[in-house]
């Protein structure tokens, strides 16, 4: 599933090319539920935002297409008249103004709403701080963290939660809890105000390393060489030696409602307080 960071890598390839344009041409295939998409023709886009791992293509006259692209979605921007990289069939969004063809294939989530809704949204109204926002609030993220909901969840459920503080997916999940040598299976209400607070401020760190100008390549890195064979720390790298102390890197399947690979050092991530993985 893209993290906050691709999202928001994305939303600023887009923006150029969409926003202040009128929409020529839009339509939206399915399977599922298909938004009147067509509403939107003679609209000027006003912005293309990414709020969590959501984006958001705002109109004048107060409209919004909302996409969520989960596991296989992705956007990619055409010229008119160039031939797709992805067949038509996989596009769950075509939107065409002057100069440019945008094209959501496979996204799960295309959705049609009103502005004003927006605060009432299911969805977007629950998120969590974003963290990739400039008005970023660590405060609430911890407060919500540290809400009972939480307490009995381990603190890798906890992180991935979009209610808690939203952006994080999964490589991040596990990368920074192997940063701050904190073991995924902590329960959340196990894990103490400063160790929370670090996490916090190290998942931010990194999604904010990762859409800077500079790294322009789109492959998430946390170790900070893109150029490397093997940009992260511990994600994808069951039985290769952890970084830090050689020992065997561990995985596990890891969380009740949507079940993730979890990728853990068992050295450097104590494992006190516990909830056994399943392994």
């Amino acid at each position: 599933m893209p993290e906050g960071d691709t999202l928001f890598r994305t939303a600023a390839g887009l923006r150029p090319y969409l926003v202040g344009k009128r929409v020529t041409a839009a339509r939206a295939n399915g399977p599922g539920p298909i938004p009147q998409v067509h509403r939107v023709v003679g609209h000027e886009i006003t912005a293309v935002d990414a709020m969590g791992k959501n984006l958001l293509i705002r109109f004048d006259g107060g409209l919004e297409i909302r996409t969520h692209l989960r596991m296989n979605g992705s956007w990619h921007r055409y010229r008119p008249g160039e031939r797709w990289r992805r067949p038509p069939a996989r596009a769950r969004l075509v939107l065409e103004v002057p100069g440019a063809v945008a094209v959501c294939f496979d996204a799960p989530v295309v959705e049609l709403l009103e502005q004003r809704a927006e605060a009432l949204h299911p969805a977007l109204a629950a998120l969590g701080p974003d963290l990739l926002a400039p008005t970023f609030d660590a405060e609430e993220a911890i407060r919500r963290l540290r809400d009972p909901m939480r307490e009995g969840l381990t603190i890798a459920e906890s992180l991935l939660d979009q209610r808690a503080l939203a952006g994080l997916g999964n490589v991040y999940k596990s990368e920074i809890l192997w940063i701050e040598r904190v073991s995924p299976f902590t329960r959340t209400g196990d894990v103490d105000d400063e160790t929370l607070a670090r996490l916090v401020a190290t998942a931010r760190r990194l999604l904010l390393a990762n859409v800077a100008p500079t790294h322009g390549a789109e492959r998430t890195t946390t170790t900070g060489d893109r150029g490397a064979p093997g940009p992260l720390y511990v994600y994808g790298r069951a039985d290769r030696p952890c970084r830090r102390c050689r020992t065997p890197i561990a995985r596990a399947s890891q969380g009740v409602d949507l079940p993730r690979l979890t990728f853990w050092c068992p050295s450097c991530q104590p494992a006190a307080g516990i909830i056994a993985p399943d392994v």
